[in-house]
């Protein structure tokens, strides 16, 4: 079969023929119809972020074979492949890699070394849980469903802090790729008010245009007193949620002044990359969180049963994936994919790869 393969950090990718993958107990073999590309790809391909890869990261497929403990899945059957694969033998606190990605610690790299080739191929092995049906509606543009790769991240904030309909959530880092889409999310869940704090006017006015007063957007100045009180305002109430998806060039402060404009008993869902640069840590008040009975906590990608709900989402229209714009190239073209990612992206902006 026909792969991209990342040769050495630094090169563009190789495509060459590779052997095909057979699925053993407790996998499954897809043809890969469509798989996105992130917009920070290069980096990763660069080696500037450091991370063992093997491109490819979840996809829109169809099986070609499953292995002997598969008991619903069938040959032909349209599905989504998820990319966050959780070793089987430690329930409480698996190792987890990114399949095709990266590995988190020792053992998600051993993890890695048994599952280290990604959706930039035209057959990929997956484990049997990390392989979910998708209506037939898919099948018709698929492109557009591997989105889901990049919805499923903050959907899984949006889970871990319990957000409900009628709420009003902020979404600190709201005009990026995953703030945008953690804006539609929560719309789409039945957020009552999103306060979309962000310097990038365009996306601003993208937000608001594309979802109306429900979306209340926040030009931020940089001071964080002003700031605080402009997002308070346009919130019109209580903030009763904060996800915060700010990427690792952002300061801490920026955290801090969306973070603390949650109401008493409210809650914080740090998912970004704040910090990873270096710079001064996230500072939060002990008296304020404590008085005020604060819930702080932070999530790392989403639980499998999220694959689920997305699905579900998407699948009956709440989330609605016919705005994205979406740009596609074939397999031979994955370097000039990858260069397209870095240059566009912006909110609502899908680079993606087909490699059939």
């Amino acid at each position: 079969m026909r792969a991209a393969v990342l040769v050495e950090f630094g090169a563009p990718l190789a495509v060459r023929d590779i052997p095909a993958p057979t699925a053993g107990g407790g996998e499954v073999v897809v043809e890969v119809l469509a798989a996105g590309v992130a917009p920070y790809a290069e980096d990763v391909f660069s080696g500037r972020r450091r991370y063992p890869v093997v491109p490819g990261i979840g996809g829109v497929g169809r099986v070609v074979h499953v292995g002997p403990d598969a008991t619903r899945l069938r040959v032909g059957d349209l599905v989504w492949c998820d990319c966050t694969v959780r070793a089987r033998d430690d329930a409480l606190t698996p190792d987890i890699t990114l399949q095709g990605w990266s590995a988190r610690g020792e053992g998600g790299a051993r993890l890695a070394e048994h599952l280290h080739d990604g959706a930039y191929a035209e057959l990929m092995r997956v484990p049997t849980e990390n392989v979910h049906p998708l209506p037939d509606a898919a099948g018709k543009d698929p492109a557009r469903w591997s989105a889901l790769a990049l919805y499923v991240i903050p959907y899984g904030g949006l889970l871990a802090g319990g957000l409900e309909a009628g709420e009003t959530l902020l979404v600190s880092g709201a005009t990026g790729n995953l703030g945008s889409a953690a804006v539609a999310l929560a719309l789409a869940m039945g957020a009552g008010r999103v306060v979309a704090p962000g310097r990038n006017r365009a996306a601003l006015a993208l937000l608001a245009d594309r979802f109306g007063s429900r979306v209340r957007p926040v030009e931020l100045t940089g001071d964080e007193s002003a700031d605080r009180a402009a997002m308070a305002e346009a919130a019109g109430g209580p903030v009763d949620m904060v996800l915060d998806l700010l990427p690792p060039s952002a300061p801490s402060t920026a955290a801090r002044t969306a973070a603390m404009t949650v109401r008493e008993y409210g809650r914080v869902v740090l998912m970004g990359g704040v910090g990873m640069l270096g710079g001064p840590e996230l500072a939060l008040p002990y008296p304020w969180l404590m008085r005020n009975s604060v819930t702080v906590r932070g999530q790392w990608m989403y639980p499998r049963s999220a694959n689920v709900g997305i699905i579900r989402l998407a699948a009956s229209g709440a989330l609605d994936l016919s705005g994205d714009r979406v740009r596609t190239f074939g397999l031979e073209d994955v370097n000039e994919a990858v260069a397209y990612a870095a240059a566009h992206p912006g909110p609502f902006d899908r680079t993606v790869l087909m490699p059939g």
